[in-house]
């Protein structure tokens, strides 16, 4: 009978000091599933500044199943992922992190919830002590806004941790966004989904490479990405100060000129001319700064630069 092939993928970024321990952890994982099933372990190489390419380069000459890309600079997590599946040939994708937060041990149940069906299989944290509160507050309120506002809806926790069937993967490598969220794509999808719920476990070794700057901006062009809500906003606030300066014209005209001015509010032409031009030059700004934004979106897709270059390969 032939094997079903199951592909890894793990983004790498300044981890050499854990890649060792998390290949003896994958392949303990793996080997306690049946004998129906084959690995690639996929490593994406960021561009990283320490011995992480050094270390790959040891254990693939040992390994056959361990294949690796590196980027000839730092493109960033998100893309390291679409490089990933970009290049997996498993009728299964699993992804996760290199920094062992993600414990490999828990690799057999995805796979069982995909043999159930499921074709989406999300890792989500129930506690998470790696972050600080200020991270926890930020992804929690992302999450929130992206559910009210947003077209895709995020689940709270949520990680990159996840398997995806080759049908959601084929599906997934025809975007061609440059200013992506994978998790967000992958959730805009659909396709029959389920969860697994974990305990991030403590980084053991170096900082988290995404610092909280870097999530914002991940964070906030994933909202603009994804929400036309702010380009609507606009329109909203274009209709309110209408409708209040309409309204508040009105009654300055008949304030002045139909009733004389009985309570002696004494508006003169200066201070009428003045507020209006206030509030129009206001919303101008900001439908300008709205607009802005998206323009910049369409901007990075039209000159369709290639969203990754792979320096090296192995087995691939």
């Amino acid at each position: 009978m032939k094997k079903r092939l199951v592909s890894i993928i793990i983004p790498v970024y300044n981890e050499e000091k854990s890649l060792s321990l998390l290949y003896e952890r994958l392949v303990k994982a793996v080997g306690k599933l049946a004998s129906g099933y084959d690995f690639e372990f996929l490593f994406i190489n960021d561009a990283s500044e320490d011995k992480s390419g050094e270390v790959l380069d040891r254990l693939g000459r040992v390994e056959p199943r361990l294949k690796y890309l590196e980027f000839s600079r730092n493109f960033g997590k998100e893309i390291a992922l679409s490089a990933g599946l970009h290049h997996a040939q498993g009728e299964a994708v699993i992804s996760l992190d290199a920094d062992l937060q993600h414990p490999p041990e828990l690799i057999p149940l995805f796979i069982r919830k995909w043999e159930e069906g499921a074709e989406v299989v999300i890792g989500i944290r129930k506690k998470d002590k790696t972050k600080n509160l200020v991270k926890r507050i930020g992804s929690g309120f992302f999450c929130r806004i992206m559910g009210l506002v947003g077209e895709t809806q995020i689940l709270p926790a949520e990680t990159d941790f996840r398997l995806l069937d080759r049908r959601v993967v084929q599906e997934f490598n025809r975007f061609t966004e440059r200013g992506r969220i994978a998790r967000g794509l992958v959730d805009w999808l659909g396709f029959k989904r389920d969860c697994l719920y974990f305990e991030a476990e403590k980084r053991k070794f170096g900082q988290p490479s995404y610092g909280l700057f870097k999530l914002v901006r991940l964070g906030f062009s994933s909202f603009v990405s994804h929400s036309l809500f702010p380009l609507k906003l606009a329109g909203y606030l274009g209709i309110i100060i209408t409708i209040f300066s309409g309204s508040l014209g009105l009654f300055m005209f008949v304030n002045r000129w139909l009733l004389n001015d009985p309570f002696s509010l004494r508006f003169s032409n200066i201070t009428m001319l003045a507020v209006f031009i206030m509030f129009l030059i206001g919303i101008v700004l900001i439908c300008l700064g709205l607009i802005a934004l998206y323009i910049a979106n369409i901007h990075s897709e039209v000159i369709n630069r290639p969203i990754y270059v792979v320096r090296k390969k192995r087995n691939l």
